[in-house]
């Protein structure tokens, strides 16, 4: 499903953010290796978490397009893990914050069912094996965390490990991918405030981030809402929308440039 979320993506941006029902069937039976028909494919993009809309006309409509990104929800994730490769490793705690207007509006923390856990990532989580043997199962804990996400953004520090990990197991466990739009806080930092280093550990000590215990998922998760909302301040005014938003996250120094000029 990723290549029809990323051509998708593509489509709406370039017609503004809406398509027609023929633009979009064209996109969803092409790019996806699904039998089902396009209505169904559309069932299955919501329920992963693409921000996607059907008009009563038949036109579809991409939300993020138009949400200012003051009001977006954005769901904050950090996971702890018992390895790096989520073919011989797993998700051993998900911590995740709701963020809109700047406030927490839910949260979700839970440890996972682990039969395994190396002695190294206890000592550099604190997370022993006795609090994981009644924890929730990988696929409760996986389910929990799909309904709490719903179509918010997906946003996390070094994004690209927890988004392809998290969706590496959905898929094991039959959730289908994840199609919520994705935001690093990483990239995010780079582009709106200097530091030395954009490191969760730096930047939670150069902002002074109170109450902070690194490398377990909910302090982390907490830590980068915070850089989240440090970027905030420095926006450029062209930023207005998520889409913007995630596109200005992506952009490199020319484009940036350019928009500046415009604007």
């Amino acid at each position: 499903m990723l290549k029809v979320f990323d051509e998708l993506t593509t489509a709406f941006r370039r017609h503004y953010g809406v398509l027609s029902e023929e633009q979009y069937k064209h996109i969803a039976v092409k790019y996806t290796t699904l039998l089902e028909d396009s209505d169904t494919i559309f069932i299955l993009l919501q329920a992963s978490g693409y921000p996607i809309e059907k008009y009563e006309d038949g036109r579809y409509r991409l939300e993020t397009y138009f949400t200012p990104y003051q009001e977006q929800r954005y769901c904050v994730i950090d996971i702890e893990t018992n390895g790096s490769k989520p073919g011989t490793s797993q998700v051993i705690e998900i911590g995740a914050v709701m963020i809109q207007q700047g406030k927490v509006i839910d949260r979700l923390e839970t440890f996972v069912e682990c039969a395994f856990l190396p002695e190294y990532i206890t000592k550099i989580t604190g997370i022993e094996p006795e609090d994981l043997k009644c924890a929730p199962t990988r696929r409760e804990a996986l389910i929990k965390l799909r309904h709490f996400m719903g179509n918010a953004v997906f946003v996390a520090h070094n994004a690209n490990f927890d988004y392809s990990f998290l969706t590496a197991s959905f898929e094991r466990f039959g959730l289908g991918g994840i199609g919520n739009p994705k935001l690093c806080t990483i990239d995010l930092a780079r582009r709106t405030f200097e530091s030395e280093r954009y490191g969760l550990a730096y930047l939670i000590n150069l902002l002074e981030i109170e109450t902070a215990t690194h490398h377990r998922a909910f302090s982390d998760a907490v830590c980068a809402a915070k850089v989240m909302e440090k970027s905030f301040e420095t926006l450029p005014e062209y930023v207005k929308t998520t889409d913007d938003l995630l596109r200005f996250s992506t952009s490199s120094k020319k484009e940036r440039r350019v928009k500046k000029e415009k604007n």
